[in-house]
This record gives structure tokens, sequence and C-alpha cells, in this order.
């Protein structure tokens, strides 16, 4: 069976992946389609490792395919483009993040929703319109539709790779639920991946900015490097009670089941409580506090392409990145081992361009 990866397109590449649920990434030779006449072929130099990496790995979702080659947060050079693409050319700076297809045609696609196309192709762990899996970003080199690739910002660290899903994450919901606005109370739920993305934005669009977290440690981090205006521990009934009805809204980044009730009484009439996390378990939703001021619970998944360009622009301009630890490839599975225990600040990158090596 492995034969057949090697040689199912004509393009020989090279990355690490899972073979079984253990998750434990290995090297894996594989292969690429060649590049169509809309598609861009890059060289990859640094890949992020997002939370949902450890979830596919793992079949923590049950829908993992393997083997998997994982990385949704691709960054890279132009190798080769193809005769009908249009905006690129061999060297520039490009990144690739969780999807590299949709249907194109759908309601959602033409309104540049495609991460909500009902056929959206995954970076990994899906399958191309052949029928071949998707392999992710983990690897040597990337081939893509011109639609799925977006420009990297000349001034932007190209090892900022975390922006292509948890900057995108974090980015699409305040500015789709208006929660971007100078002046506003925005509350910021886990200090993670995406929390500290979230609050970096925030901050960038004006507003004033609360973490809401469960441990007391992570105060100064939050208030001093971040740049948060204030810090609730959420254990602490005092201090939440303290806070009942100041914010306008909030963005819930917690992968784990949580209590929502306490979030919704921080909330002011109108008040917007937007899930960008996904526990594996359901959350219980009390609605009476729904109720007693209109509030509004959402989801909110990634972006279209447009808003990610946008995003990019947007963290270029004002000079946001992700706080990150770059490594190289074959130190992955320990950075897996230490991103389950939440030991890294706040994003492992694997260096790629520099440290992938065959032998």
């Amino acid at each position: 069976m492995a034969k057949s990866y090697e040689t199912e397109h004509p393009i020989k590449s090279f990355g690490w992946a899972a073979r079984d649920t253990s998750g434990v990434l290995s090297p894996f030779n594989f292969s690429r389609r060649l590049t169509g006449e809309k598609d861009v072929q890059f060289k990859v130099l640094y890949c992020g490792i997002c939370h949902s990496d450890l979830h596919q790995l793992k079949n923590e979702w049950g829908n993992s395919k393997y083997p998997i080659v994982p990385g949704h947060e691709v960054v890279g050079v132009v190798t080769e483009v193809g005769g009908k693409v249009e905006k690129f050319k061999v060297g520039d700076k490009v990144g690739v993040g969780c999807m590299v297809g949709s249907c194109r045609e759908c309601e959602n696609c033409t309104a540049d929703l495609e991460n909500y196309c009902p056929r959206q192709i995954p970076t990994y762990n899906g399958y191309n319109s052949d029928g071949t899996l998707t392999f992710g970003g983990y690897s040597d080199i990337m081939v893509s539709d011109e639609h799925f690739v977006v420009h990297w910002p000349e001034n932007l660290s190209m090892d900022a790779a975390p922006l292509l899903c948890a900057g995108i994450t974090t980015y699409s919901p305040l500015k789709y639920f208006g929660l971007d606005k100078p002046g506003m109370h925005i509350g910021v739920v886990g200090l993670g991946g995406l929390g500290h993305m979230a609050v970096k934005f925030a901050k960038a669009f004006g507003t004033k900015v609360t973490v809401i977290s469960t441990s007391a440690n992570k105060k100064q981090e939050a208030i001093e490097h971040l740049g948060a205006d204030s810090f609730l521990i959420s254990r602490d009934p005092e201090q939440m009670q303290a806070a009942t009805s100041t914010l306008d809204g909030i963005i819930d980044t917690v992968s784990a089941v949580h209590p929502i009730l306490p979030l919704l009484s921080l909330l002011k009439s109108h008040g917007k409580l937007v899930m960008v996390g996904a526990p594996e378990k359901p959350v219980e939703l009390p609605v009476f506090p729904l109720l007693m001021g209109r509030k509004l619970v959402a989801g909110s998944g990634i972006g279209g392409m447009k808003e990610t360009q946008e995003m990019l622009d947007f963290a270029a301009k004002h000079n946001i990145t992700p706080d990150v630890e770059v490594v190289p490839m074959d130190y992955v599975n320990t950075a897996l081992e230490r991103l389950l225990k939440s030991d890294v600040k706040y994003r492992f990158v694997l260096d790629i361009g520099n440290t992938l090596n065959k032998n």
C-alpha cells in the first residue's frame, strides 16, 4: 500500500506522517500532482502545529484517514506556476491555510465564504477531486489551486504561519459580529494559540480586552506581555460577579468542555458569545440567561480566502504576529506531547525549510 502513495502522482514529495491512532509521526515518501494550469507549486519553509493536528492524528474526531501528513498553517516560496495562474509568480512568498478546494459554485463560495462550503477540501485528511488523500504542510512541497493560496506580506516574518489558522479563526468572528469597534469591551476565554491571537487582534481594533482564564498564573502574561486591560479568574465567583454585564462580546477559544453559564453573565444585553474552540463533547447551553438580555451564542470557523488575505494584510500593517517556538522537524513528536500539556507559548512552528531531511 505504501508504494501507491509514492507513485499515485508524478511529483515525488517527502514529509512526516502518522500511520495509526498512536499519532506518532515518522518520515514518509509520497507524491504530489503535476502543477495544473491554475495551480501553484511551492517549497514549504514553515508550518505551524495546530491543536487540531493533535485531534486528527489520534482520530479524536472520528474522521481520520491514515496515513496523515498534517499541517494547515503553511508558508513557503513559489517554485512553479501553471499557465493560467494570474496572481502568483515564481519567487513569491505564499501561504496555504486550512483548505485547498471547494465547489466554487454554492451560495457560500460565491459570497467569499469557501470555509463554509459543504464540499470544502481540507488541506490534509481530506480527498482531492481525483479521490486521492490530501497531505498537508509537514512536507517539502505543496501544490494548490491558486484560489486557495494567499500572498504572504513582505514585512511579515514567515514563521508567523499560525496566522493562517489561529489568526483567521479569531479575526473573522471579531469582524463579522461587529466586535471590532474602538471602545468596545471584549472578553477572551483561554490564553493559548487562539486566545493570544484574539487578544492581539482585539487590541489592534481599539477595543478594551479582558482575558478570562482558569489559571491565575497567566495574569502577568496577559496584561504585561499581550497588552490585555484586565484579567478574570473564571473560577473566582467574586471576580466574576464584579464583572457582570460588562462585556460587549466574548471570543471563547477553549477546546475542552467548560461551563457556559458564567460567561453569559458577563455579557451586556445584546452581547455575543462566539465559540471558536472545538470541545469534543457537547457543552451545556442554559437558555434562560439568553432570554434575559437578548444574548447570542454563536460559532465561527476560519474565514474565506478574501478575508484571510485581508487578515494577513491587517497583521502586516499592525505588526501582529503569533508568539511562536520554532522547532526542527525531528522534534515534532516531542512538540505534540508538549502541546498536549499546553507547554508552549503559544504555538509551535516547524522549520521545514532548514530541517526536513530525507536521511
